[in-house]
């Protein structure tokens, strides 16, 4: 019988039955030492990354184990669940998809708007646990296994080239995994990216989700509401649940101020935009968006991906189809460097290069147009929808409107409206002039961000 995905009160799955290369007869710890299984990957974290790269590297017929602390794949939710097609085609299944989104609106805080409609659909309103069940099912038919209830605690000692991670279960066991490659795919505090002192430059946005039953508005066009009293330094959200409700959140910068203060102003505007107040929320979603930078991404036999690398995209905080790419890139790496043998942080690093070499690019606009936007007032947020909306730029927005390289589109509406250039001259007129070129202009530190250890 082949591998499982682990369910609610389900035993975890029985050891592999070979052993990884090199981890033979290992003893680890000092004194007695609790039970040891050997594979070649451990990854931890059941999200759309981690068993993105746990399928890659299973089908290519390595040992695989995933760890999920929850006790079951998918829940808690861990976003809004609004996603491009790449994200479908990198799933390799369209199950997941609740509906189609043609078009989206902006609000300025005094509900000015601008707003398109495409002929096709420009994103997919999904179940978003179903993706994570989904995405996980099709690891375990590759054959990765699946651990739920287990917590990663660090690391122990072990030979050259293993790591030995310390696992805590929900039953109160514990138990070591040597494996040649340990995978964080642990989100926002991963521990992971701790225990490999892999530092992380990051600002964390509280971000706070429900789900409104029986909300009026279009069922075919999301909203994103903006202004500093309801979201400062990002937006606030509307994205129909295809059932006659929505989905409707915020993500803020962590000023002191509870992200449930800014929901419920949100909530509140959305009700001045539709004429009455909408019903109350149920199915809350709390988490936290990581904004940053790594210096890197590996260490010696370990390498992040998805949130605990902060591979999310600065514009939006969407961070499926980044992980889940970011996932196949470090899958083919990690297979060549374990077929070789050699997977110290040198041989790892070509990771870094290869993601920076197709999504580095985007990154690094993106940062620059967030440390604008970051600094923007409601004034200037008025002046900025007016700006779009005199300068027509509808057809603009459709012709190059994309959710997963938001950038190309801010470009062109730069380049066609002569207005946004006078409301922010300097700062656009340099990043225009090098075509968002490699290294973007310096402007000032920005917020602060925290280096998480």
């Amino acid at each position: 019988m082949g591998p499982r995905v682990g369910r609610p009160g389900a035993a975890p799955p029985a050891p592999f039955p070979r052993p990884a290369t090199g981890a033979e007869g290992l003893k680890v710890g000092g004194g007695p030492s609790p039970s040891v299984t050997t594979v070649d990957v451990l990854v931890v974290g059941a999200g759309p990354a981690g068993s993105t790269l746990a399928y890659e590297l299973a089908r290519r017929g390595h040992a695989v184990r995933v760890l999920e602390e929850h006790p079951r794949v998918g829940y808690p939710v861990q976003c809004a669940g609004l996603v491009s097609e790449r994200v479908l085609q990198l799933a390799g299944s369209r199950a997941m998809v609740l509906g189609p989104v043609h078009g989206a609106a902006v609000f300025s805080p005094s509900l000015r708007s601008i707003a398109f409609r495409a002929p096709d659909p420009r994103a997919y309103v999904i179940d978003r646990a179903r993706l994570d069940r989904d995405l996980a099912d099709r690891a375990a038919r590759a054959g990765a296994e699946f651990v739920t209830g287990a917590r990663f605690d660090g690391f122990g000692d072990g030979p050259p080239g293993v790591r030995v991670a310390r696992v805590s279960h929900a039953d109160g066991r514990s138990s070591e995994i040597a494996c040649r490659l340990v995978v964080g795919a642990d989100g926002v505090a991963s521990a992971v990216a701790r225990a490999a002192r892999l530092p992380r430059r990051i600002e964390i946005l509280p971000a706070f989700e429900a789900e409104i039953p029986n909300s009026p508005g279009d069922p075919d066009r999301v909203e994103i509401y903006l202004g500093n009293r309801i979201a400062p330094g990002l937006f606030g959200w509307w994205i129909p649940d295809t059932e006659g409700g929505a989905r409707v959140g915020i993500a803020a910068r962590a000023d002191g101020t509870p992200a449930r203060t800014y929901f419920e102003r949100l909530r509140a505007q959305i009700g001045r935009r539709f004429g009455r107040e909408l019903a109350g929320p149920v199915g809350f979603l709390v988490s936290g968006i990581p904004i940053g930078s790594l210096d890197r991404w590996t260490a010696d036999g370990v390498l992040l991906v998805g949130d605990a690398a902060a591979q999310v995209k600065p514009l939006s905080g969407g961070g499926i189809f980044t992980g889940m790419r970011a996932a196949g890139i470090a899958a083919e790496v990690a297979d060549a460097a374990l077929s070789a043998g050699t997977l110290d942080a040198r041989s790892l690093s070509e990771y870094d290069r290869r993601f920076d070499r197709e999504l580095g690019e985007e990154f690094r606009r993106a940062f620059y147009l967030r440390r604008i936007f970051t600094r923007l007032t409601d004034e200037d947020f008025e002046r900025l929808l007016l700006a779009l909306e005199e300068a027509g730029t509808a057809a603009s927005i459709v012709a190059f409107g994309d959710i997963d390289f938001p950038t190309h589109v801010a470009r062109q509406l730069l380049l066609q409206s002569p207005s946004l250039l006078r409301l922010f001259p300097k700062a656009v007129g340099a990043w225009l002039s090098r075509g968002g070129g490699p290294r973007a202009p310096d402007l000032d530190a920005g917020p602060r961000r925290r280096s998480a250890t």
